[in-house]
C-alpha cells in the first residue's frame, strides 16, 4: 500500500505540467509504435501483450513482455517520410521490467534555395526519440511504470531538444480478461528551442481505458478515452468557416474504439476506429477509410510479427510493420 501510495502521489505531480494542444510541438511522441495499437485505432494503453513496443504507450504494460525481448518497428507516414526504431526488454527478478527504445521520424530531403530560388543545397528533417522505460509490480493485479523520453528535432541548420515524461498505471485481472490504466503522457518541457526565446510545448495526454475478452468469444473490446484535459473548439480541427463542434461530437473526439478477434492464441485480427482523425478528415474532404484503422498478428514460439494499416493525413495511407523476437530461455 506504502508503493501504491508513493506511485499516485507521483502521477498527481504530473498535473502541472499539462500544456495545451493548441500550441504543443513534438507530434512524433503521439505515434504509435506498435503496429497492434495502430490497428487498434491508433492509441491504447490497456493491451496486455508480449511485445516490447507496447510500453511505449503505457510503461505500466512492460511488465508482460518476455525478458530479453528484442522489437523492431518501421511505419510509413506520409511521402518519402518513414518512422522507424527498436525496443529491447530486460526483466529483472519477479518485480522489475526496464527498457530502452529509441524511434526515427524521417522527413527526407529538399532542395535549400536562396532568396533568388538558386538551389545551394540539400537541407535534411527528422526527429529522434531515445526512452528509457521502467515498470513496477505493485501487488497482484496492479502494475505501475514510468519513462523518461528525450527527443531531438533536427531541421536543416535548426535544432530543438525536449524532455518528456510517461507515467502510467495498469490493472489487470486475467481470470476475467480485463484491464484498466490510467496514464498521463508527455509531461514535460523543451530544453533548447529552435530559436531564442521561442518555448514550445509536448503534447500532454491525459488518458483512461479498458480492454476486456470473454471466456467462450474468440473476441477483446478495447476503449479508450484520450485528451482529457483538453475541452475547447480551439484544441482541434474544424472547416473554414469556424463553426463551434457539437458537444456530442466533441465527446466522440475523445473516443477511440478497438476491437480484435482471435481464432487462436497464436493469431488476430484488428480493427478500429478514431473519432477524431475521423472526423478531421471528414472535414478535409477525405472521407473514404477516415478514422479506420485495421491490422492482424501472428506468434510462431519466440517470433512475432505484426502489420497494419491507417490513415493519418488526407494524401496518403500509413502501413506498419512490427517484429519481436524473445532470447529468453
Amino acid at each position: 500500500m506504502k508503493k501504491a501510495f508513493l506511485f499516485s502521489c507521483f502521477l498527481i505531480l504530473c498535473l502541472p505540467l499539462m500544456a495545451q494542444h493548441s500550441t504543443a510541438s513534438y507530434d512524433v511522441l503521439r505515434l504509435p509504435v506498435s503496429s497492434h495499437v495502430s490497428a487498434l485505432g491508433g492509441d491504447n494503453i490497456t493491451l496486455i501483450e508480449d511485445n516490447p513496443a507496447i510500453g511505449w504507450t503505457n510503461p505500466a504494460l512492460l511488465s508482460s513482455v518476455s525478458d530479453n525481448s528484442l522489437g523492431l518497428d518501421f511505419m510509413t507516414y506520409g511521402h518519402k517520410t518513414q518512422f522507424m526504431g527498436a525496443q529491447f526488454v530486460k526483466g529483472f527478478g519477479n518485480r522489475h521490467t526496464a527498457a530502452i527504445g529509441v524511434q526515427m521520424m524521417n522527413y527526407g530531403s529538399m532542395e535549400e534555395t536562396d532568396e533568388l530560388g538558386n538551389v545551394v543545397g540539400t537541407v535534411h528533417a527528422k526527429d529522434i526519440v531515445v526512452g528509457l522505460g521502467y515498470s513496477y509490480v505493485l501487488s497482484e493485479r496492479f502494475v505501475g511504470g514510468a519513462s523518461l523520453k528525450m527527443t531531438s528535432q533536427s531541421y536543416g541548420g535548426y535544432n530543438s531538444f525536449a524532455l518528456g515524461v510517461d507515467v502510467g498505471l495498469n490493472y489487470y485481472d486475467e481470470d476475467k480478461d480485463f484491464s484498466a490504466s490510467l496514464t498521463f503522457r508527455n509531461a514535460g518541457a523543451q530544453v533548447k528551442s529552435f530559436y531564442d526565446g521561442e518555448m514550445l510545448h509536448l503534447p500532454f495526454m491525459l488518458q483512461l481505458g479498458v480492454s476486456k475478452g470473454f471466456a467462450h468469444l474468440p473476441i477483446r473490446f478495447h476503449v479508450l478515452a484520450t485528451d482529457l484535459t483538453r475541452w475547447k473548439t480551439s484544441d482541434y480541427y474544424h472547416p473554414s468557416d469556424v463553426q463551434k463542434i457539437k458537444a456530442g461530437q466533441m465527446i466522440l473526439n475523445h473516443l477511440i474504439l478497438g476491437l480484435d478477434i482471435m481464432p487462436t492464441k497464436n493469431f488476430y485480427l484488428s480493427v478500429g476506429y478514431n473519432f477524431r482523425r475521423g472526423y478531421e478528415l471528414k472535414s478535409a474532404d477525405a472521407s473514404k477509410f477516415a478514422g479506420l484503422t485495421c491490422g492482424a498478428g501472428i506468434s510462431v514460439k519466440k517470433f512475432k510479427i505484426g502489420l497494419s494499416y491507417a490513415r493519418y493525413h488526407v494524401s496518403t495511407n500509413g502501413f506498419h510493420v512490427n517484429l519481436a523476437y524473445s532470447f529468453s530461455k
